[in-house]
């Protein structure tokens, strides 16, 4: 992957018609990467230069649906790793998945949550350093070693895109 002027390239670029993200004619292969993350600085409108561009780690592909940060709008997760909706969060609903990207990870300590003591560790959007949720790196019941390794997202911190109906 390059970055060419604030757009990322993931791939080959097609040469057909294709309309890229915002409904340009760019191939959909090529997304805008500085998103929220890209500031100005200080001074007037005239001399004013943009900051280095801040590209997300990882893009999901585009014809998928997408779960991303809302205050960045970042990609967290696919829906094809969604787990299960009947989670509860700190601040409401939340998702259980089963992988997830732009995503940061703090240390793990011992919480006790709803279905008992778990080893959680919190994570963030690595591009706005919103806390999203927790990764469950230990259960101490058997009946919760599923959630090992996966993360929770609340739903507070997420937005749906691409292709939901």
């Amino acid at each position: 992957m390059r970055t060419k002027r604030g757009w990322r390239v993931c791939g080959t670029l097609s040469r057909g018609g294709g309309r890229g993200p915002a409904g340009d004619r760019r191939s959909p292969r090529l997304m805008w990467a500085a998103s929220a993350c890209c500031s100005r600085q200080a001074g007037d409108g005239a001399s004013a230069t943009r900051a280095p561009v801040k590209t997300f780690q990882a893009y999901l592909p585009p014809a998928h649906r997408t779960y991303s940060c809302i205050h960045c709008r970042a990609h967290l997760a696919s829906h094809d790793e969604l787990i299960s909706k009947s989670f509860q969060g700190s601040q409401g609903r939340a998702y259980l998945f089963n992988s997830v990207v732009n995503v940061g990870c703090g240390p793990a300590e011992e919480r006790v949550l709803l279905t008992g003591l778990h080893a959680v560790a919190d994570i963030y959007c690595e591009c706005c350093k919103t806390m999203l949720g927790w990764k469950y790196e230990h259960a101490f019941e058997s009946s919760q070693k599923y959630k090992e390794g996966k993360f929770i997202i609340e739903l507070a911190h997420m937005v749906k895109e691409n292709g939901w109906d």
